[in-house]
């Protein structure tokens, strides 16, 4: 009786882990296999190529310019998603606001819900240069120095692509922080009131830290989700263009393995990403203390 109690949290559990050993792990470490070989997909030849994989990794140009755009594309998305995110959380759960914070809840998550097929498409004819509604709002509003090729120039192309993923994503972020503020204790914030606390000390001082958690959760997602980001460059710019101007680390896996059947140097390349999203992931998980008390 006492060895059936003692297996069966096991057999609970057993179906979990068999998913991910099926189909996390085990293509995990086939991909680590794939990376010391060249592997056609056109002609269905290996070989055994030791560490070439590694070395055209390490001396490929495009993939520093990815890997910087995939920087960008995580600081901006850190600011914008995560903090501002928090901040608009914050506000719509303020008491003035109470009657009317659904409506405009549901505004903002609206973007999350559409696909990001539809909203590339659409953002496309946003950034077009000659009547996209950017560039004529700008010369509407007299700064028609301001217009330009968005999608076209190298030099503003990767901002262009992030304020898409922006845009898209920020509601999604808000509501899980709504979430987490909703469960914060009511006699915290009677009590800093009666104490003389403005907002912006009741914010950094009650619901920043009561939020900690729920921070940590949104900075991983935001961070790994910014070094997997793929369908907006692969759409917007048609693959990371002008040149290499936007091109992601997912983006240069992508078209390795799919367009130049170079499907051993793809899944090197798939190894790094997963090796700097588990780095930082660690990092992060370091740095917040999660599941710990202060």
């Amino acid at each position: 009786m006492r060895t059936r109690r003692t297996i069966a949290p096991y057999l609970f559990v057993l179906p979990c882990v068999l998913m991910l050993a099926v189909f996390v792990y085990m293509p995990l470490i086939q991909n680590f296999f794939y990376s010391f070989q060249n592997i056609s997909l056109l002609s269905g030849k290996s070989s055994f190529a030791g560490f070439d994989n590694y070395r055209t990794l390490f001396s490929d140009p495009v993939v520093g310019k990815a890997l910087i755009n995939n920087v960008k594309y995580a600081v901006i998305s850190l600011i914008c998603q995560v903090g501002f995110g928090l901040v608009l959380a914050a506000i719509l759960e303020e008491e003035f606001l109470r009657k009317v914070s659904a409506i405009f809840r549901t505004i903002f998550f609206i973007p999350v819900i559409i696909s990001i097929t539809v909203i590339c498409l659409l953002f496309s004819f946003v950034y077009n240069p000659t009547d996209g509604l950017l560039n004529m709002f700008l010369q509407a509003v007299g700064l028609d120095a301001w217009a330009k090729p968005w999608l076209g120039s190298g030099t503003t192309a990767i901002y262009a692509v992030i304020a898409v993923s922006q845009w898209q994503s920020i509601g999604y972020c808000m509501m899980l922080f709504i979430v987490a503020i909703q469960k914060i204790p009511r006699d915290l914030y009677e009590a800093a009131k009666i104490d003389g606390a403005g907002k912006v000390k009741i914010f950094f001082s009650i619901t920043l830290p009561q939020v900690k958690e729920m921070i940590f959760v949104n900075s991983l997602l935001t961070i790994t989700g910014a070094f997997m980001v793929f369908n907006e460059p692969f759409i917007l710019t048609k693959g990371g263009g002008p040149g290499t101007s936007s091109i992601t680390i997912a983006v240069l896996m992508y078209q390795n393995g799919f367009v130049r059947d170079s499907m051993g140097y793809a899944a090197t390349i798939s190894l790094l990403i997963f090796v700097i999203t588990a780095v930082l992931a660690l990092i992060q998980t370091l740095s917040f203390r999660t599941g710990k008390g202060d």
